[in-house]
């Protein structure tokens, strides 16, 4: 049976959304990956964008909130976002809370290289971390 990780951001429009996507490609064998935000909102097209630059296809997910979530059995609920950590509600039967605050991509500007960069940068964190903590079993 596989452990189900519930990634939580704001806006659910970003981070948590590449976050599931990378959980999801790396490891999907062994996790269940999902995300929402507290306020949801869209997927940014450039999560999208750099996301496809490693072979990640997040077009089919969407922006959920917590509520369409809260009654399923999560085993991990990792908070990718400083707010999202302070608001998010408690999942009672959740046997790890973890947290890696990670910067918001859609605070980013400049040209657009410069913000795909940034996005890439952040993605390329995301991942760094997802590797390093759940590559055991």
């Amino acid at each position: 049976m596989k452990n189900k990780v519930l990634f939580i951001c704001t806006h659910n429009s970003a981070r948590s959304q590449m976050a599931e996507g990378i959980l999801r490609h790396l490891f999907g064998e062994r996790y269940e990956a999902y995300s929402a935000g507290t306020e949801p909102s869209s997927v940014r097209p450039y999560a999208i964008k750099v996301m496809k630059e490693i072979g990640i296809d997040i077009t089919t997910q969407r922006s959920k909130s917590i509520s369409e979530i809260y009654n399923t059995e999560i085993d991990y609920v990792v908070t990718v976002c400083d707010h999202a950590k302070e608001t998010c509600p408690v999942f009672p039967r959740a046997k790890k809370f973890l947290h890696a605050g990670f910067e918001d991509p859609s605070m980013f500007r400049g040209s657009e290289e410069e913000v795909v960069a940034g996005y890439r940068r952040v993605r390329d964190e995301i991942k760094d971390w997802i590797k390093k903590t759940f590559s055991q079993p």
